[in-house]
């Protein structure tokens, strides 16, 4: 029996990377699973084959977070496939793309995510908990400047943070508990490609000024450890480098 045995996850952006992973290691500690994509059906289906393969339970649920019916498409499949939902890893995030409009940021990085909490909450019993998955580089950019092709995500996600925050006491209410993790760059994900190309040798230059970076793996299984660890509502879980960003 898993650690997460009769517990419902849904993860959103967990078509590749960090959400990805998030979902393998849920579905591992007996979590039924919901794998949110956009666009890319063959690659959930892929991420939940190899979680049916292990043994696990899963469902490739396509939703576009930003649409108004996208946040009850996930919540409906969690209901409809497992019988409920206590489990939201809020992880997808974006706005470095081409071609989706100057407000795409804020619309995924606040507005979705809001829209994906307040509809999770409809069925979420107490004892239920919300990860909210952030970087350094936003938590902190009121107090640290970063690179000039990511501010635009890092303020909206950090709009975002601050509009779930808001939350918290509704949720207390419920009896749910948010908790933050916040990651600084992390090695292969497509921020950190995305950003490279803006900027040749951001990613060097921040792996020599934290020491090492974490790897999509390493910072999934810290994400993962958040959804049981006895932390109060509100907790912020940093992982790797924050001490550049507070000192």
């Amino acid at each position: 029996m898993g650690a997460l045995q009769n517990t419902t996850a849904i993860v959103t952006g967990s078509s590749r990377g960090i959400g990805a992973e998030v979902a393998r290691l849920l579905a591992e500690q007996g979590a039924a699973v919901v794998v949110n994509y956009r666009q890319k059906a063959p690659r959930a289906n892929k991420v939940v084959a190899g979680i049916e393969a292990a043994g696990g339970r899963a469902v490739a649920v396509g939703a576009d977070l930003t649409a108004p019916e996208g946040a009850k498409a996930l919540v409906d499949a969690a209901v409809q496939n497992f019988g409920g939902l206590n489990l939201l890893v809020l992880n997808a995030s974006g706005g470095m793309e081409t071609g989706l409009g100057d407000d795409y940021a804020l619309k995924l990085n606040r507005d979705a995510q809001v829209g994906m909490l307040s509809a999770a909450l409809e069925v979420m019993p107490a004892g239920s908990r919300v990860v909210f998955v952030t970087s350094h580089q936003a938590h902190f950019i009121n107090s640290v400047e970063t690179m000039d092709a990511y501010e635009p995500v890092a303020r909206s996600k950090r709009a975002g943070e601050d509009a779930l925050r808001e939350m918290i006491p509704n949720l207390t209410d419920r009896g749910i508990s948010l908790v933050v993790v916040s990651g600084d760059m992390i090695e292969g994900t497509v921020t950190a490609t995305l950003l490279d190309r803006a900027a040749p040798g951001a990613i060097e230059a921040r792996r020599q000024e934290a020491g090492r970076l974490y790897t999509v793996e390493e910072f999934a299984a810290e994400i993962v450890k958040m959804v049981t660890s006895d932390v109060p509502t509100g907790h912020t879980e940093y992982v790797g480098g924050a001490e550049h960003f507070t000192r």
